[in-house]
């Protein structure tokens, strides 16, 4: 199946998803708005991840990441659409978030000193700096790479690398404050320094879980005798790529733990504390085996990642970790006695997905599938120089 067919599947999806988000508003608008959340993150991860791995691409390089590099651009491209849903949640700050309630700072000294930083106008301020930062990169790396497909100016690969070593540092920066300020601020009391970069880590792996997805559709569609080999080989070097992102997870994630847990603080054990008790430890469980166990010994095999159908299965496993993960870190926020798992929750996160997904196959139209002059695809490009725009 083509990509673009699926855009009025994914509008319907959306339809759907409006009508029950309404209703759940009216039912429980507390509900709705931590449910609203957890699905704006998900999104919002994927889509930021994708920015982080073609900015990664313009500054290593290399052929495995050329294949995916327009479907990674298309991810970006869906930032503007995110700062647009970002707007309905900011009428649910002070539903989220304690420290934008005046009583409960007054009875935390912690609090009142964090108040230079988590205060409402800042807050607001530096969540639009980010939005400005992350979609004129994208902006900028997309329309230079359609003038690279159209004109094969050489010197558009050096000018979007000039820009990828610059707006890393950029990604590095406002996604970490990113994740402390819509993330961990729901905790405010508790703090990690390795936080953002458990969330920056897990964004890659949605972003490029979501990539081998495209890249087995897109495969699907032009793939021919000649050129199984070269399509073979991209989606082990992807294989390759998704595990070492499952063992940075992995790592940043026990470091956290470990860290905290030798120190024996209580201010920072009260998080994990909430994290095990009422069926948290459980999917925190869930969490180790499906999230790095379970991916870690597949990727290992070289069988698995040469086998595009099983690769794809895979990255849909982890993409769907990707919210477990995303829901055990947020959602004992609210709940710190036991897993609640609200309908909302799944409503929003495909409604809200629907729309993005709309939104992505509205981007992705008129787009070649590959990247028409990237040298990194070398001589295997020109088999792909006849495929017309999706």
């Amino acid at each position: 199946m083509e990509i673009s067919r699926l855009r009025r599947p994914a509008l319907g999806v959306t339809l759907v998803g409006l009508v029950l988000a309404i209703v759940g508003a009216v039912l429980n608008l507390e509900q709705f708005w931590r449910s609203y959340l957890l699905a704006y993150v998900f999104w919002w991860h994927i889509a930021l991840g994708c920015l982080g791995l073609v900015m990664l691409h313009h500054l290593v390089g290399g052929r495995w990441s050329a294949m995916v590099r327009r479907l990674l651009e298309t991810g970006a491209m869906t930032l503007p659409l995110l700062a647009l849903l970002f707007v309905p949640l900011l009428a649910g700050l002070t539903t989220l978030y304690p420290w934008t309630i005046p009583d409960v700072v007054a009875h935390s000294e912690l609090l009142q000193n964090k108040t230079p930083y988590l205060n409402l106008p800042f807050f607001l301020a530096r969540t639009a700096l980010y939005f400005v930062v992350w979609i004129t990169l994208a902006y900028l790396l997309n329309r230079w790479s359609l003038e690279q497909d159209q004109t094969a100016d050489p010197r558009l690969a050096t000018r979007m690398r000039r820009l990828s070593a610059a707006g890393m540092i950029l990604y590095m920066v406002t996604a970490t404050f990113a994740a402390y300020d819509w993330l961990m601020s729901l905790e405010p009391e508790w703090f990690s320094s390795i936080y953002g970069l458990i969330i920056i880590a897990g964004q890659g792996l949605a972003a490029l879980a979501l990539a081998i997805v495209g890249l087995r559709l897109i495969s699907a569609n032009v793939q021919t005798n000649t050129e199984h080999a070269g399509w073979t080989q991209s989606f082990n070097d992807l294989g390759n790529f998704l595990l070492g992102f499952v063992m940075i997870w992995a790592y940043l994630s026990f470091s956290q733990f470990l860290i905290i847990w030798s120190a024996n603080i209580p201010e920072e054990a009260v998080w994990y504390y909430h994290r095990s008790q009422g069926g948290w430890l459980e999917v925190g469980m869930i969490l180790v085996a499906s999230h790095f166990v379970l991916p870690f010994f597949l990727l290992l095999s070289r069988r698995v990642k040469r086998r595009a159908q099983w690769l794809t299965v895979l990255a849909a496993l982890i993409l769907l970790t990707r919210w477990i993960d995303l829901y055990w870190l947020t959602m004992p926020a609210f709940y710190p006695q036991g897993v609640h798992l609200h309908w909302l929750d799944i409503a929003l996160l495909l409604g809200m997905g629907g729309g993005w997904f709309a939104f992505y196959l509205f981007q992705w139209h008129g787009k070649a599938p590959l990247p028409q002059h990237d040298p990194h695809l070398g001589e295997q490009h020109d088999r792909h120089d006849e495929l017309a725009p999706a």
